[in-house]
């Protein structure tokens, strides 16, 4: 396992920040503790509004893994994710869930819609919040700011 996932998934927050994309960055660890996929958002360069870093790190672990379902897998990410995400979460299956920052105002795990809550939820991962969660912030408040001058 890489020594600190999360910092992994903070570099693709990086990564995503130098191209203008609000800095959320994801990594899947397979049942080996290595890294199978790791993304950040992409939704400006891709024109799409569900290209953030968890979808895109899922899929391409599901692709490289051959199946749709990641039950031995766990997810990194940078911000809680939010209600879109964290109902892709439960459809892949994932083992585990750690995030950094918490989002109160888009967030769907912790906080708004608390999909893994709902009855409708199907599958609700192991979830550990707040991990690195200054760093996390701290790149998302320098983005913005930033963005505001």
């Amino acid at each position: 396992m890489p020594a600190d996932p999360m910092q992994e998934a903070l570099n693709e927050a990086r990564a995503a920040s130098a191209r203008g994309e609000i800095p959320v960055g994801a990594v899947v660890l397979g049942p080996d503790g290595r890294i199978v996929s790791r993304a950040g958002n992409r939704t400006e360069a891709d024109n799409d509004p569900s290209a953030h870093a968890e979808i895109l790190a899922l899929r391409a672990a599901a692709a490289i893994k051959g199946s749709p379902r990641l039950p031995d897998c766990d997810l990194f990410v940078t911000l809680e994710p939010c209600p879109m995400c964290a109902h892709a979460i439960s459809l892949f299956r994932i083992r585990r869930l750690v995030f950094g920052a918490y989002d109160p105002k888009g967030g769907g795990v912790d906080h708004g819609a608390r999909i893994f809550d709902a009855s409708s939820c199907h599958h609700r991962p192991e979830v550990i919040g707040g991990v690195r969660e200054i760093d996390a912030k701290t790149l998302l408040r320098d983005f913005f700011q930033e963005k505001r001058q």
